[in-house]
């Protein structure tokens, strides 16, 4: 008998609708949005300006990067990514139950400068991926975008988030305009994401220009995705989890996503040495932080990490970690994405098994 399958990091991807429909016409040119050039390519725009190093349908075609001669265009993106009955129609052909929707270029709302335009892109953004989730069948839940390049606005915007039915906040975890995540400037935010009951997913990707260790070093793609989506994310924890927003939010739940598991054990044991051993410089924490993550946190994984899953499950971390498939990016697998984590999942316990096929991905996003 087949399992319930949750996708708890599955993308979308923006179509044009989004920003003629959505956008105020004021900040339509200053948000994100996607135009083909002379050339043929679409190319992302943000901030008013053009991004020649970054070809969206490379990245959200599932074959976008096998082949450079033959580069995909947003024409190539599957309606599976972009109307809700046709990624329900995908999902009955690759077995899963229900999934978690990501952005994929308005990740890149975090380099939008101002506070007042990226706040139109993250309502217009909030507004159109709800509208997308209608036609889903009861199948198909999102996270809403949060401008924390302004803390009231993106305070604001909790509230209409859980207006729109949507199940948590999503944010990058670079710092926005140099404020890191536990900033006490950020408290207003955090309240009302724990007061609404709301989870908060951080989030990353390629192609930002927000300051970061990737883009301080590198300029190379190659070298940039290695770095971009593990290293911001240790920061990110280390800011909520040894920031204390966790202790001052004991009922919150935070996810980190698309940064493997790989980082987990050394990091969360590396913050509790330093609790240990330098405490007293932070003394707002009264807990070790590898307690606190157990209690409060997620990670998510892909299929060929299963085997990391033993391991984790006797340090007490296997109520944290949950599978999602990245559909329909270019390094997701497609089809097939199921029938690869059942494989992976083959040798391990059943009960850790179905932890990681939809039980802690339910009860991350608060399903039945």
């Amino acid at each position: 008998m087949a399992q319930r399958v949750i996708d708890a990091d599955g993308h979308i991807c923006e179509t044009k609708s989004l920003w003629e429909e959505y956008i105020p016409r004021a900040y339509r040119d200053r948000t994100i949005r996607i135009e083909r050039g002379d050339d043929g390519q679409d190319r992302t725009w943000v901030n008013g300006e053009v991004r020649q190093d970054l070809l969206p349908a490379m990245a959200c075609v599932p074959w976008g990067m096998d082949d450079p001669n033959n580069v995909p265009t947003w024409d190539d993106i599957t309606p599976g990514s972009h109307d809700g009955a046709a990624r329900v129609a995908v999902m009955d052909e690759e077995g899963i139950d229900h999934c978690l929707l990501f952005p994929s270029m308005y990740l890149l709302a975090g380099d939008i400068a101002e506070g007042e335009v990226a706040a139109a892109a993250c309502h217009g953004y909030n507004e159109w991926i709800a509208d997308m989730c209608k036609d889903g069948q009861g199948r198909l839940d999102a996270v809403g975008l949060v401008p924390l390049q302004s803390v009231d606005a993106a305070t604001k915007e909790v509230a209409h988030i859980a207006q729109l039915g949507l199940k948590g906040v999503a944010f990058r975890p670079e710092r926005y305009n140099g404020m890191a995540l536990h900033d006490e400037a950020l408290a207003p935010f955090w309240n009302a994401v724990a007061e609404q009951g709301l989870f908060a997913a951080v989030h990353g990707s390629f192609g930002s220009h927000m300051p970061s260790f990737a883009n301080s070093r590198y300029e190379n793609t190659f070298f940039t995705h290695m770095i971009c989506h593990p290293f911001e994310q240790m920061a990110g924890c280390l800011d909520i989890v040894a920031g204390g927003v966790l202790q001052r939010h004991p009922d919150l739940r935070v996810a980190f996503l698309e940064s493997g598991l790989g980082w987990l054990e050394y990091w969360l044991g590396r913050m509790d040495e330093h609790f240990e051993v330098m405490g007293a410089m932070v003394p707002w924490l009264t807990r070790p932080p590898s307690e606190l993550f157990k209690e409060q946190c997620f990670i998510s994984i892909e299929a060929d990490e299963a085997h990391r899953l033993p391991k984790i499950q006797t340090l007490g971390l296997e109520k944290c970690v949950f599978w999602g498939a990245d559909y329909p990016h270019y390094d997701c697998t497609y089809p097939g994405a199921v029938k690869e984590l059942e494989e992976n999942l083959a040798p391990i316990d059943e009960d850790l098994a179905n932890m990681i096929r939809h039980g802690n991905a339910a009860r991350f996003m608060g399903l039945g």
